[in-house]
């Protein structure tokens, strides 16, 4: 088949566009703020939150609203009850995480094997993505250019709190509240995601970009760059794949993301297992060689 066809193919059905939109869309967002997740350390948080929305989509189901609402109020619930939990209580943060996210995705799980429904709810758990609708992509459009404005405009705080908070506060930044802002846009980026490759997925999503950009770059400037783009091009050749292997899709995107993680961990040029042993191959070999050349004191005189 020619290049050309290959590529054109799959965008001759409207289901097949939506797709490559929302699910671009999502990538980029999520590879933007899971640069923050990783530099901080909130890589569980990530997941607390992906899952806690579930009973919150499946009660927007029975009311009638948006997934996107429900799904949004359970996911800054869940936020704000592990705080909860932390501050009035001996328990310790990992601990309130697992707590409070395993039991809101078992309420969803239950909700969702009780409620009547003609629908099949099991695509929140994995994802409808050749099923979005357009209404579902205006939706995904708008909450992504939200979130991802709010990230581009607080990116100089959001950074400075990331790297030291101290510091944040001491030239009047509130850390608190950076730090919350930062929760209340994951939960909104969960939302976003979840059309694509639903709830258990959507955490590779927020977080396997930002740790591949982190293997190939030291600054922080361009790993901003770098996992959105690493983000989005895994997102178009996951649908690809799934279109021409028969895959399903959010699975497939997600596994491309992990092959570029796996990629970066054994081939980054400084932080890679393979590139950081050729660095220091060619750093011993330099130094042999500068020995090699320097002339003998002894023979000198």
């Amino acid at each position: 088949m020619p290049v050309v066809d290959f590529l054109l193919e799959p965008l001759g059905y409207d289901f097949m566009q939506r797709a490559f939109l929302v699910t671009v869309t999502a990538a980029i967002v999520c590879g933007v703020l899971s640069c923050w997740l990783v530099l901080i350390g909130w890589s569980l948080m990530g997941d607390a939150v992906s899952h806690a929305v579930l009973p919150g989509v499946v009660l927007a189901y029975l009311l009638g609203t948006p997934f996107a609402v429900g799904a949004l109020v359970f996911g800054l619930g869940a936020v704000a009850l592990i705080f909860l939990v932390r501050a009035t209580s001996r328990v310790k943060g990992d601990a309130a995480i697992g707590v409070v996210f395993t039991t809101l995705f078992a309420l969803g799980l239950v909700l969702i094997s009780v409620v009547p429904s003609q629908t099949d709810l099991g695509h929140i758990l994995f994802g409808n993505l050749l099923g979005v609708s357009a209404a579902d992509l205006v939706q995904v459009l708008v909450l992504g250019a939200v979130t991802l404005a709010i990230l581009v405009l607080k990116r100089r705080d959001l950074t400075l709190y990331a790297f030291d908070p101290t510091h944040a506060h001491a030239i009047g930044l509130n850390p608190k509240a950076l730090g919350a802002l930062l929760l209340a846009l994951l939960a909104l980026t969960v939302v976003v995601a979840l059309q694509a490759v639903g709830v258990v997925l959507v955490v590779a999503m927020v977080i396997i970009p930002g740790a591949t950009a982190y293997l190939l770059t030291d600054r922080f400037a361009r790993m901003l760059v770098i996992a959105p783009a690493i983000a989005a091009v895994c997102a178009i050749v996951g649908i690809y794949a799934s279109y021409y292997l028969d895959a399903a899709s959010g699975g497939m995107v997600v596994l491309t993301m992990g092959v570029a993680f796996a990629l970066a961990y054994l081939f980054a040029p400084r932080h890679g297992v393979v590139g950081r042993r050729v660095l220091a191959t060619r750093r011993r070999r330099s130094a042999t060689a500068a020995a090699v050349s320097q002339p003998d004191p002894a023979r000198v005189g």
